[in-house]
Formats: structure tokens, C-alpha cells, sequence
């Protein structure tokens, strides 16, 4: 089992549940994950039990965060029919793999993680000093390593989480028998996109632009946001390598127009209102499509329940194979008794 042979690599991919998303979230992982779905074979998971380890103090908004989610997913373009879809929590062995992982991962390794000291900072506020934060990565290879993927498309920031489930794999496979596949880490373009007040686009900060914006608010938000701080008067030269609006011009105008709104910007020969202007009618087209797709999923949220359970019994089959092969290797299958079984 250690080794597969498929006609397309398989890849998981997964995002905590969070609501409605923004254009950072699209150009940071969804667009990549729809791009991918028909080179791969595609598992995308709602990653509810991740969500946990931080925000374990309050879960009643969770179904509302999670149908959301899923809206914008697949008014993005994520297809339940090229690609599976579930929610993790639905897949109960999630837990039992990570369980048994667990019991194989050196603390020393979890305490290293890069972002375990850098969230603990970063959510101070927060109790999260809990053995489901500390032991998330564990999770987080039980989720990759179900599914036998071979790759996992990740940002950079991401790699260090992918090499411990490397590590995690190899320890099994020396300890157990060749059983689990090594996953590969599949680098993607991360687009940090800037928010409106210029630091990085996020729903913490108040400062984005939802998948489901109207054309109007588009407009009227994009109006606020801030520019080139040199730049105080209309007949000022700009300096767009510094300015948030031209790094979103870069993102969503086409090449000729970037081009064009750089060298007018540095001349003074087109205002902040102006370019303004345009980038909304840029970010309104690309737009456009979504939003006549997430109000048609909106009005059929019993249609998008059924994806995730559809994509769950499928997620359900391979998980449940992985993990009878993970309990067989460890002697954990329950042996029968007076010949019949258990």
C-alpha cells in the first residue's frame, strides 16, 4: 500500500471553515484548488476539526460558517463532479488515524513547528494551550496520509507542516511495514492580496472584499482604500511599486492596462480616483460569474448538505481502506472469536 499506481496523482487540500470568504482567500488557494481539479485526483475538505483547535470556545455558528464556505467554493468553480467534497468531522477516521498517529510522533517534533509558538503569540488572547493545538499537525497527516495523496499543494509557510507528515510516514512505514504513502509538497503561488487599508487582506482586520460583494459595494470600498502615502496632490508623480491599489490593478486588470496605469501613475498623468475607478470595474468583472453562481448555490443550500454527504460517503471508502490497512499493520484488527467474528 506503501506504493500506488493511479493515472492521476492524488491531492488533499483543506480550509477551516470561516464564513463567507474574500478575494484573498480566491487568489491565495481557491482559484489554484480549481485549476488543479482536472490534473488531479481531486479531495477538497472542509477542515471543521482544525477549526477546533482555535476556536473551540464557540461553535454555534459553525454549520452557517461551513455552508457558507462551501457556497463560495463552488461558486468559484470547485465541481462536485470532477472533484470530491467533503466536510472532515463527516469521516470519522479522521480521528482514529490521528489517534494512532499520535501515539508515534515525538513530542519534539510538534514543539518545533514554526507556527506553533507564532500562533500561541499571535492569539494570546486565547486559551489555545490545549494537547488538540500542540498535536494539530498530527491531525493534519492523518488527513493527508487517509487519502494516500501524493501531493499536497501548499504556500511555503505551509512546507514545514508537509515534511513532519513525512516524518510521521516514515517512522510508521520503519516501525509497521510499508503502508502509508509519503506525500509530496506541491509549492503554489501564494497572492497575498492587500487590504483596504493596506496591510494584508484579512477578515480580522475588517478590511476585505467578500466573493458576494455587490458591484456597488465593490465600488464604494475600493473608493477608500489607501494609495501612495507620497502622493498628496493630483499633479504629484506616483510611485505604484508601493501603492495597494496598483498591486491589486496587477492581480485582476489585464497586462496592457497595468502597464498603461504604471507609467501614467509615475508621469502624474492619471489620478488616484481614476485608477481607482478602474480597478473596481476589473475586480467587478472577474467577479461577475461567482456572483451569478453563489445565488444560485444560496437558494439550494439542501443541494450543497448533499454534496458534502456524497463527497463524504466517497472520502469515506478510501479513508476506510487506509486506516483497516494502518490497524492490520499495528495488530489493532480484532482477532475471531470461538470461529466467528467479532
Amino acid at each position: 500500500m506503501g506504493v500506488r499506481a493511479t493515472v492521476k496523482d492524488r491531492v488533499l487540500s483543506g480550509m477551516q471553515p470561516s464564513g463567507a470568504l474574500h478575494i484573498g482567500n480566491w487568489m491565495g488557494a481557491l482559484d489554484n484548488w480549481v485549476q488543479i481539479q482536472d490534473v488531479f485526483d481531486s479531495y477538497f475538505m472542509v477542515a471543521d476539526y482544525h477549526s477546533l483547535t482555535t476556536g473551540y470556545h464557540d461553535t454555534r455558528d459553525l454549520p452557517q460558517k461551513v455552508l457558507d464556505m462551501v457556497i463560495d467554493w463552488l461558486a468559484a468553480g470547485l465541481d462536485p463532479e470532477r472533484s470530491i467534497i467533503f466536510r472532515q468531522s463527516m469521516v470519522p477516521e479522521h480521528a482514529e488515524l490521528h489517534l494512532l498517529l499520535s501515539m508515534i510522533t515525538p513530542l519534539g517534533w510538534l514543539e518545533r513547528v514554526p507556527s506553533y509558538k507564532e500562533k500561541l503569540k499571535e492569539l494570546a488572547q486565547r486559551d489555545i494551550h490545549t494537547y488538540g493545538f500542540l498535536g494539530y499537525p498530527v491531525l493534519q497527516s492523518a488527513d493527508i496520509v487517509l487519502y494516500q495523496a501524493d501531493k499536497v499543494p501548499v504556500g511555503q509557510d505551509q512546507v514545514p507542516h508537509v515534511e513532519l507528515t513525512r516524518e510521521i510516514v516514515r517512522r510508521f512505514n520503519g516501525l509497521y511495514g510499508e503502508v502509508l504513502v509519503e506525500p509530496e509538497a506541491v509549492l503554489t503561488e501564494a497572492r497575498v492580496l492587500p487590504g483596504l487599508d493596506g496591510k494584508k487582506m484579512s477578515k480580522s482586520y475588517g478590511n476585505t472584499l467578500s466573493l458576494g460583494e455587490s458591484q456597488d459595494s465593490v465600488k464604494q470600498k475600493i473608493r477608500t482604500m489607501v494609495t501612495d502615502p507620497a502622493r498628496i496632490r493630483r499633479q504629484d508623480p506616483g510611485h505604484p511599486e508601493v501603492c495597494p491599489v496598483f498591486s491589486l490593478h496587477k492581480v485582476f486588470s489585464d497586462p496592457k492596462t497595468v502597464q498603461e496605469i504604471e507609467e501614467s501613475c509615475r508621469q502624474a498623468a492619471i489620478g488616484c480616483v481614476d485608477c481607482k475607478s478602474l480597478l473596481a470595474s476589473a475586480i467587478n468583472v472577474k467577479l461577475d460569474p461567482i456572483r451569478e453562481r453563489r445565488l444560485m448555490w444560496q437558494s439550494q443550500p439542501e443541494r450543497v448538505e448533499e454534496i458534502l454527504h456524497e463527497g463524504a460517503r466517497s472520502a469515506a471508502e478510501l479513508a476506510h481502506g487506509t486506516l483497516n490497512a494502518v490497524k492490520d499493520a499495528m495488530h489493532l484488527k480484532p482477532q475471531p472469536l470461538n470461529g466467528n467474528s467479532w
